[in-house]
């Protein structure tokens, strides 16, 4: 049975900002039968670049929708959500932040 990664459909677009116009980021199937939407690390990280940078707002939303996607394709196994949060690196904190709210959310 296919697993649905919650904001899938939504990170199509919204991972679309770091490619060339005309080009499509397809999602792939994992070998679990879940799909995920690809260039989601890619766009995650430019966007705690931008979030750094002092953006918010939109940037914020649009991170808090990655974090399913990165906790399925293992983001916080190389890294623990508590790694993510410590550190003065606000925009990779917030991640962590999110990755938390939402997985206390499944409890």
């Amino acid at each position: 049975m296919t697993e649905h990664i919650k904001h899938s459909e939504a990170l199509s677009s919204v991972n679309q900002k770091i490619i060339s116009k005309g080009e499509v980021l397809p999602s792939v199937r994992l070998k679990d039968g879940s799909k995920v939407q690809t260039g989601t690390v890619a766009t995650m990280l430019h966007n705690v670049n931008l979030y750094n940078l002092g953006e918010r707002g939109q940037v914020e939303k649009e991170l808090n929708l990655a974090v399913p996607t990165l906790i399925k394709v293992g983001l916080f196994d190389l890294f623990s959500i508590d790694e993510w949060v410590a550190g003065d690196n606000a925009g990779r904190s917030f991640v962590g932040q999110c990755a938390k709210t939402y997985l206390a959310g499944l409890d």
